[in-house]
């Protein structure tokens, strides 16, 4: 599937770069932080036996440009979005999960940062994993009861770091 921009923005978001227009045109390589909100203008259906790609076109309905002052505010947004879309990792022989290199460098030593990817990274190996059970022709209810323990064990893990069987106490399991 292809994204496409629509050269055209919206009303809010050309008024909002109106400003910044003519010393983008006379400063060669300006970069300028923003919010920006994409808008889905349209989309093409092609028939089943066609072989045209799917596409979706998306407009700029609105954008805000940070100030100097709110640019390292939103440089932090973006990497932490980057970091959380990104995040990888392995699960080790006793189930622990070790942050890949390059997630651990997004981090810069970030407690919450690290937390949220490893968190990221726990639930996407778990969310694979289930996939992968749930292609699985015809399981028992005893291998559907093996697959769910695993499945609660690693969460569990991933959250606690330990299983704490006092937590199913709790939620009365």
């Amino acid at each position: 599937m292809k994204l496409k921009i629509d050269p055209k923005l919206g009303s809010a978001a050309e008024a909002a770069l109106q400003p910044y227009v003519a010393k983008l045109y006379t400063t060669p390589g300006m970069r300028l932080m923003a919010v920006v909100e994409l808008k889905q203008d349209d989309k093409n259906a092609p028939a089943p036996d066609s072989e045209a790609g799917l596409w979706v076109k998306a407009r700029i309905s609105s954008v805000e440009i940070a100030t100097p002052e709110q640019e390292g505010t939103l440089r932090e947004a973006q990497r932490a979005l980057f970091l959380q879309r990104t995040a990888a990792g392995t699960l080790d022989e006793d189930g622990e999960l070790q942050l890949d290199e390059r997630t651990l460098e997004l981090t810069a030593g970030m407690l919450h940062a690290v937390e949220a990817a490893r968190l990221t990274a726990v639930l996407r190996h778990w969310a694979a994993y289930i996939r992968r059970v749930n292609r699985t022709e015809q399981l028992t209810i005893t291998e559907v009861r093996h697959e769910l323990d695993a499945v609660a064990q690693g969460l569990t893990a991933g959250l606690d770091h330990a299983r704490d069987d006092s937590l199913d106490d709790e939620a009365g399991i």
